[in-house]
């Protein structure tokens, strides 16, 4: 199984070295290397693909342009103050735009600015054609990125796999509370890999720093971004289009591993899957303790995020499940809209999950909180019901 990554330490000590060492690094900042100063968090992040590398290449370039720049213009300026102050007698210089400099800086200085601006607009403008024109090879790997309230899908088409990744409460993930998911969407190194952008609902944007990724999901439409890692590790991003109440919950994490380790992962997730449906296709009688389990497990991770884990809903966008109409009603008007949705609303259709699963999901929801109906719904009624 793929591991999760390990939590760096805190450092110790008192508060006054620590007062101290932050005012060192502030004065040796400077003199830091790049991947120093990313570390301290005043840098772009350690690219992990090969477009990413291309954009952090613009970057240190054009800070660095900016950095001599910036060196020599103040250092005339300090220059100037220091010897020609008045109070070492220097005479003001009022012939200075009839000096050789003076007439012709207003040509040399923007011709160099210019040069340098064309230079910097040229290396850009070749990075951004390589980023958003996606390769047309027929190896490359397709990975469907859907975006939901509030949520991620992720479609490995080539695979036959489909990984949902919501953020983990915080008594799961600690430190890293609205930066861990339940499910990581992981990528082998080496390969090309075009992500297909969508979203269900609304417009989200699916952003992780490492990967140069940033793109906006549009209900509707289908967009185009790529990436090819470079080395393996685990990097964070989010959604980075305000997309409700609950936008600050959806974070990304992609887990880069080995071609090997993608492998062993997709055989693991492939029989899974089939062991689900499996259990799904059989002619088994279900208990209500059974389906009750299985769905209080389907609802928290598919339901819970707009309904909440209590059924009393986020209304007026959420209505409650706690003693509705829905869930205390007839059984085939429960199922028609898990299955179907319902249209003009956040509701969306669940038809994509098997017979057992919706067959839970329903049996829980009327048997939990004040629901209680007694109904057990079984895998062949929801089959009908298609």
């Amino acid at each position: 199984m793929i591991q999760p990554e390990a939590k760096p330490t805190k450092p110790h000590g008192s508060p006054n070295l620590k007062h101290s060492l932050n005012g060192a690094l502030l004065i040796t900042l400077p003199l830091l290397t790049g991947e120093a100063m990313a570390e301290y968090g005043l840098n772009f992040p350690e690219p992990a693909a090969g477009v990413a590398r291309e954009i952090y290449d613009i970057h240190m370039l054009t800070m660095t342009i900016a950095t001599v720049l910036l060196i020599i213009v103040f250092a005339f300026v300090f220059y100037s103050l220091y010897f020609h102050r008045k109070s070492r007698g220097y005479p003001a210089d009022q012939d200075f735009h009839n000096s050789w400099f003076g007439n012709w800086s207003w040509v040399i200085v923007p011709v160099l600015v210019l040069g340098v601006d064309l230079t910097i607009a040229g290396k850009a403008d070749a990075v951004l054609k390589s980023v958003w024109d996606v390769p047309k090879e027929k190896n490359i790997m397709d990975v469907k990125v859907t975006g939901h309230q509030w949520w991620w899908e992720f479609d490995y088409l080539d695979h036959g796999i489909k990984v949902e990744s919501r953020f983990m409460p915080r008594e799961q993930s600690g430190d890293l509370y609205l930066r861990e998911v339940d499910n990581r969407l992981v990528l082998p190194t080496g390969t090309k890999i075009r992500f297909l952008h969508t979203s269900a609902d609304v417009l989200h944007a699916f952003w992780v720093p490492e990967l140069a990724v940033k793109k906006d999901a549009i209900p509707g439409y289908v967009t185009e971004t790529w990436a090819e890692l470079t080395r393996e590790g685990v990097f964070r991003g989010q959604c980075a289009e305000i997309c409700g109440t609950w936008h600050s919950r959806m974070p990304i994490v992609v887990e880069s591993v080995s071609p090997e380790r993608f492998a062993a992962w997709t055989g693991e997730q492939q029989a899974i899957k089939v062991a689900a449906a499996a259990e799904a296709s059989t002619d088994k009688t279900w208990s209500m303790d059974e389906l009750l389990s299985k769905g209080k497990a389907l609802y928290e991770t598919k339901c819970a995020a707009c309904h909440q884990v209590n059924g009393m809903g986020l209304p007026p966008a959420f209505p409650a499940l706690n003693g509705s109409a829905i869930t205390n009603g007839p059984i085939a008007d429960h199922l028609h809209i898990v299955l179907n949705g319902k249209p003009d609303t956040a509701m969306q259709p669940w038809g994509s999950l098997n017979d057992l699963e919706i067959a839970a999901i329903v049996t829980y929801e009327r048997n939990t909180w004040d629901n209680k109906t007694g109904d057990v719904v079984q895998p062949v009624a929801v089959k009908q019901a298609r």
